[in-house]
């Protein structure tokens, strides 16, 4: 596990909050030459903590409205049904998350469709045929509460410090 001080806590969490904020931006930000601030964030995607930068979409304008989530029990806990069922799921593009859980179900998927009608024909084409399914039960979300785009890596004393400067940047 790659060493992670404040400083890339720091950038970690500007980045999520601006995936294409520029380095020059980022290093001022965080108190760094630019070039120090390149070399760190090199190292993050170096080490896989930054995993990729990506646009998030407003799932409304672009026709995917509604959010469904599947709880699923498979017929078995055996290892070679797992795999079958996970590399299955794998290629329903709709599945946003899928995660394999601990409780009443064996999994928790979440997808997004466009609606009631959208969501019968993912749950005919694709989520009545995944293999080794024995029970599948889906709940529409009426709307999101919270979605997070990443998580706080910053304590608060250095999210603090990042306030201070940037109020004496202005």
């Amino acid at each position: 596990m790659l060493n992670i001080d404040q400083t890339d806590r720091a950038i970690l969490d500007l980045l999520q909050a601006d995936g294409r904020m520029t380095h020059a931006a980022l290093a001022e930000q965080i108190h760094l030459s630019p070039s120090a601030c390149l070399r760190r964030v090199k190292r993050l995607e170096g080490a896989g903590v930054i995993a990729g930068y990506r646009a998030a979409l407003n799932l409304d304008r672009v026709g995917l409205g509604t959010t469904v989530f599947v709880e699923i029990s498979l017929t078995s806990q055996q290892e070679d049904h797992l795999d079958e069922f996970e590399a299955a799921v794998m290629e329903v593009s709709e599945v946003i998350s899928c995660h394999l859980m601990a409780g009443d179900a064996d999994y928790l998927i979440q997808l997004v469709v466009a609606d009631v009608a959208d969501y019968e024909r993912v749950h005919r084409t694709w989520m009545a045929r995944l293999p080794h399914v024995a029970k599948l039960k889906s709940s529409f979300a009426l709307r999101g509460v919270v979605t997070r785009r990443g998580v706080t890596l910053t304590s608060e004393p250095a999210r603090e410090i990042l306030r201070i400067h940037s109020r004496e940047q202005r």
